[in-house]
């Protein structure tokens, strides 16, 4: 197996998670309490790398990284190197594309909260935060940890994305789902089917976790 991709994919699907998982715990908390009528148009907008394909999002992503544009111009001015067919890139690219995975999860999570609780919460003179930080964050663990499972196994399966902004540099971007790609073209097979058992079982279990958590959920609205 291509043990240098897996490992930058790992890499990247943690520094994925450290980067998006607080503003996705702030956004869904948000989204969860807010009764304003952009909420509907915050949502959407949060949820187009679920139905955009990664190609596009990968062609819009790759445009605001070249050294055309103005991040772009401004990361190569700091940093001496493009942005675009980088790690940085790849890593800015893989927080975008996993904003759904991150936030739904966890906004269901604190919409099954009964907004009595919060109420109680208040009458007992807590203030927002301490709410926030000793209540509903306790009881929204297993959305959080549902879209920390979902966000780690779908950053290191991405392909299309990684590939228009990444590339395929070796040791840089090259992610496990490209050597997969490579290998297939090179006839290596054993390879191949290797990282794709490990990329299938990941999955499984991803999914296994998330519909557990999920069926908690349930369980605990039906009870409140």
């Amino acid at each position: 197996m291509d043990t240098a991709a897996i490992i930058l994919s790992v890499r990247l699907a943690l520094l994925t998670l450290l980067l998006l998982l607080p503003p996705a715990i702030l956004a869904a908390h948000w989204l969860a309490v807010t009764t304003r009528k952009r909420k509907l148009w915050i949502e959407g907008l949060l949820a187009l790398p679920l139905v955009l394909p990664p190609t596009v999002i990968g062609y819009y992503l790759l445009v605001a990284m070249s050294n055309q544009s103005l991040p772009g111009r401004w990361f190569e001015a700091l940093a001496g190197q493009t942005l675009a067919f980088s790690f940085s890139g790849l890593v800015v690219a893989s927080v975008i594309f996993n904003i759904p995975f991150a936030v739904q999860p966890i906004q269901r999570a604190f919409e099954a909260i009964a907004p009595d609780i919060r109420e109680a919460a208040q009458c007992c003179g807590l203030t927002f935060w301490q709410t926030f930080l000793r209540i509903e964050l306790p009881l929204a663990w297993p959305g959080i940890l549902s879209a920390s499972v979902m966000t780690f196994a779908h950053t290191l399966g991405e392909f299309g994305v990684v590939l228009m902004v990444g590339g395929n540099i070796p040791g840089e971007t090259r992610t496990v789902a490209i050597s997969i790609y490579d290998k297939v073209q090179s006839f290596d097979h054993a390879s191949a089917g290797a990282m794709s058992l490990l990329l299938l079982l990941v999955s499984l279990c991803t999914i296994s976790v998330s519909y557990g958590l999920a069926k908690r959920l349930a369980r605990r609205r039906r009870a409140t």
